[in-house]
């Protein structure tokens, strides 16, 4: 390497130091609008150098990195918690300048804690992924006002309200205008996320169908279903990056510990770590269930749930 640079990334501006090691100067730069345009522009002054560069794993990064890639850069995710608590105890004031900075130092003295980059299929199925999950708490959460609706105007507790004969019944009930009102807007917006919901269902239990993993998931776990299963493989992706089974439950967002209970010692609970994936969380459980597998290769083997090429991944 002979640049080696830190970024800060945020949506005003894009902080970047970078120090040069042959002649061991160090330069800063802002960038403003922190787009792509922009950030193509700063970074065509680096075109055809060996350059290095560290950046957070936090929003705006994809795009960051196909532009770095595109001039040649060797780019490094930081795992955003990991990255912070290495700055020690020591209270500091905090600005782009010094976040920018610290990625810098920790890549020049290989102390930066780095997150996987994924391929660019696996970021779109996972956005998928996520997309619908987001979709589906909407649509719970706005059930879960038409059940506070009725309760708070004391009509008997009655569950399944989308099915059968629910809406008929919710129809006949005496309630005030207003509450009448909340009734509607909450079915209507339930009815938007099922019409939502269902392309975007299929074309994920199309593509759980067609894909390698997928298929040895369902086929070799009973409970992993075309959704589960696509979700796992959108979430951990790459499986022979984990050493073992306890290495993705712990990127699932929680790990079995022992707990100081009131009730009883010894006890085992779940803690949650940092990153938690909500659409990992049942994933998370059953795999701790099965931590006595030798690796990840049991919950699907390793080169069937290993990232396919796009190409092939897409086509099946």
């Amino acid at each position: 390497m002979s640049i080696v640079m830190g970024v800060d990334q945020h949506r005003a501006q894009i902080t970047a130091e970078w120090i040069d090691l042959a002649s061991g100067e160090i330069s800063r730069a802002r960038v403003r609008p922190a787009d792509r345009v922009g950030v193509r522009r700063f970074l065509a002054r680096f075109a055809g150098e060996q350059l290095e560069v560290a950046l957070e794993a936090t929003t705006g990064w994809r795009f960051l990195v196909e532009e770095l890639r595109a001039v040649g850069a060797v780019v490094h995710l930081a795992e955003p918690a990991e990255t912070a608590a290495r700055r020690g105890n020591k209270k500091r004031a905090k600005t782009d300048r010094a976040d920018a900075r610290h990625h810098r130092e920790l890549l020049l003295a290989g102390r930066l804690p780095e997150s996987w980059i994924p391929p660019d299929h696996i970021l779109d199925l996972r956005a998928e992924v996520r997309l619908r999950h987001t979709l589906i708490e909407q649509h719970s959460e706005w059930q879960q006002r038409i059940q506070a609706v009725l309760y708070h105007h004391g009509c008997p507790q009655r569950r399944q309200l989308m099915k059968g004969d629910g809406r008929d019944w919710l129809a006949s009930l005496a309630l005030p205008a207003v509450a009448r009102q909340q009734l509607t807007v909450s079915l209507q917006m339930t009815d938007s996320l099922d019409v939502l919901l269902a392309p975007l269902t299929k074309e994920l239990r199309d593509y759980a169908r067609r894909q390698t993993g997928c298929r040895a998931l369902s086929d070799s776990y009973y409970g992993i279903g075309e959704l589960c299963a696509v979700t796992i493989l959108a979430e951990l992706g790459d499986c022979r990056r984990f050493e073992n089974s306890r290495d993705a439950v712990r990127y699932g967002g929680m790990e079995t510990v022992a707990s100081n209970c009131i009730s009883c010692s010894g006890c085992f609970g779940l803690r949650d770590v940092a990153g938690v994936r909500d659409p990992l969380a049942a994933l998370s459980l059953d795999l701790q269930r099965k931590r006595d597998s030798q690796a990840v290769g049991a919950v699907a083997p390793r080169a069937e749930l290993a990232v396919a090429d796009p190409v092939v991944d897409r086509a099946g």
